[in-house]
């Protein structure tokens, strides 16, 4: 199985913009891409300013959206008790088979596979099966998306130390949005991370719109980064 598993240090801390910027600079790059998002929930939300998550990852990756997310529930609560409102009860062998499903698909294009999971790792996506129980049955790399700001270092390690508790390969963390120049704060939560974590802490600049253009010049500068030197 060829990609990433993107994960969170919490709901909001900018991996469906990892991911889509990702996908977006892989395609644009010429190279077959596959996303997948094991569950959406929140769709019952009235828009914003960014589309619902699998929506986005579709755009990224020039491919149907409901081939991305194929459970979708409307509340805007954790995947099991969204599922449990809507009277249905997810099996993590569903949960994996269609997360194998969607890395044979990629396979078969000869592409590389982006999976978003929701929320942080530690976020039940059905009874007794958490995001990262999906992680480990997958094994594939994780990429961490984390705030830059006040906050991120405590939420960052303790991501870090269930990842690697589980197993987990965590290629890199991913700082975001990132500002141009960036605050003596931000620039120490960086480096701090990377120290105390004993992981490469890259950055990804602040993207404003769905421009696939954008997106895809952010993922490829961002994509340089995670390349091995």
């Amino acid at each position: 199985m060829r990609g990433l598993f993107v994960t969170g240090t919490d709901t909001g801390a900018g991996k469906t913009i990892v991911s889509a910027a990702l996908l977006a600079a892989m395609r644009a790059a010429g190279e077959p891409v596959t996303a997948h998002k094991p569950v959406v929930t929140g769709l019952d939300e009235p828009p914003g300013e960014w589309p619902p998550d699998h929506e986005l990852l579709a755009l990224a990756a020039g491919i149907n959206a409901n081939d991305v997310a194929p459970l979708r529930f409307g509340p805007a609560v954790s995947p099991h008790l969204a599922a449990a409102m809507a009277g249905r009860r997810v099996e993590p062998g569903e949960l994996v088979a269609n997360a194998r499903a969607a890395a044979r698909q990629a396979a078969d294009r000869g592409g590389t596979l982006i999976i978003e999971g929701v929320g942080g790792l530690l976020v039940p996506l059905a009874d007794d099966f958490t995001v990262r129980d999906l992680a480990v049955e997958l094994g594939l790399p994780l990429l961490i998306a984390a705030r830059p700001g006040l906050g991120t270092i405590n939420h960052t390690l303790l991501t870090l130390a269930a990842a690697r508790t589980a197993g987990l390969t965590v290629a890199s963390v991913v700082l975001t949005p990132w500002r141009t120049v960036p605050s003596e704060m931000e620039r120490s939560n960086r480096d701090t991370i990377a120290r105390i974590g004993a992981t490469e802490v890259v950055t990804l600049e602040e993207i404003m719109s769905t421009d696939i253009a954008k997106l895809a010049r952010a993922g490829d500068r961002l994509l340089n980064r995670l390349r091995p030197r």
